[in-house]
């Protein structure tokens, strides 16, 4: 039995996001792979085929979209971490597993930098701009990567975990500024057998 053309439509409007996500969604990838101030309002609009004027029911300013994506990358960093916790028994197969995620993004990295990271950097260089909550992007994997140091008895477990956020995120500026994927797949390779000598 087939749906008439309007159960259809209806279905896809039910299961398609709401505008405010897809705004989300869209300032997200837009920023990353254009940067803040290349990307218009009317850029993420279109981008989430939402008319220009209802951004500003949800957004009131282009920084109000900016502070909801760093926000939606804070959450999804949690997710993804939880994922990794939930399915590796052990704090080393953990760590390799956050090392091998970075590692299969090396491609994207090369071209665009490390999405964190590249926010990062540019908004803290806005003159006059609001405070972002950008501490948050570095906080998340850190503290996460400090808990399995721990678990591994680990008293300098802190400092293990910024040295290895701060070993990702210097190889993926190398990364993107040379657009050589292999430097990240090579550093990912160095820091497994790093975790696996701990």
């Amino acid at each position: 039995m087939t749906n008439s053309p309007e159960q259809d439509a209806f279905r896809a409007a039910a299961e398609r996001p709401g505008k405010r996500q897809r705004l989300i969604a869209a300032a997200s990838q837009l920023i990353y792979e254009h940067g803040v101030e290349k990307t218009t309002l009317a850029d993420i609009a279109q981008a989430a085929d939402v008319p220009v004027g209802n951004v500003y029911y949800y957004f009131k300013t282009k920084d109000d979209i900016i502070a909801a994506v760093i926000e939606a990358h804070a959450q999804q960093s949690r997710a993804a971490l939880a994922s990794i916790a939930g399915s590796h028994r052990s704090p080393k197969s953990r760590l390799k597993a956050l090392i091998a995620g970075f590692a299969g993004q090396s491609d994207v990295i090369a071209r665009y930098g490390c999405p964190h990271g590249s926010l990062c950097s540019e908004l803290d260089k806005r003159p006059g701009g609001p405070g972002f909550p950008l501490p948050e992007l570095m906080r998340v994997p850190i503290e996460w990567a400090q808990e399995q140091f721990l678990a591994l008895g680990r008293r300098d477990a802190h400092d293990l975990a910024v040295s290895l956020i701060a070993s990702y995120q210097g190889s993926a500026l190398l990364t993107s500024t040379f657009r050589d994927p292999d430097i990240l797949a090579r550093e990912a390779r160095r820091l497994a057998r790093w975790i696996d000598a701990l």
